[in-house]
């Protein structure tokens, strides 16, 4: 486990956990979804949700989730688990990818990405934040409109 320099908060990859807020949030991005494939990898990351869960602990969990099925098993019946839907256009992420060195991820797979997406719906909450700023600017709007749906919640 490392610490995400930011919050100093505890991080576990697939890409990643940080503690921010007393709500588990799913951060959705872009990467491969072939669904036989993943079905396991994404129970994993809903039973680290359910870990922290039943431990009262809060956390954040980054990873891609572009079909809705995908994220109906890692969200499923947990009222108390948010979407966080990173928004940008295709020449956006295709530049930043383009920029990135050593990742995993090929440019050459991107409009495939593109084409596999399904956006959230409506029934799914999602808190949809463009990424066009900073890595900080990005943050401080998921904050502030987190902190704004926590404030319209029932007690």
């Amino acid at each position: 486990m490392d610490r995400h320099a930011a919050h100093n908060r505890p991080m576990v990859e697939p890409r990643v956990l940080p503690k921010v807020l007393p709500k588990v949030l799913v951060v959705m991005g872009v990467s491969s979804s072939a669904r036989p494939r993943w079905v396991p990898w994404l129970r994993r990351i809903a039973d680290r949700i359910d870990v922290w869960r039943s431990n009262g602990e809060a956390g954040v969990i980054t990873c891609s989730a572009l079909k809705r099925a995908y994220r109906e098993v890692i969200i499923g019946d947990r009222p108390d688990v948010g979407l966080v839907h990173l928004r940008g256009s295709r020449e956006l992420i295709g530049r930043r990818m383009a920029a990135r060195k050593g990742h995993f991820m090929p440019t050459a797979l991107l409009d495939n990405q593109f084409a596999t997406f399904q956006e959230p719906s409506p029934e799914e909450r999602a808190i949809t934040v463009d990424v066009g700023g900073t890595p900080t600017d990005i943050v401080d709007d998921i904050l502030r409109r987190l902190r704004s749906e926590l404030k319209r919640e029932p007690a």
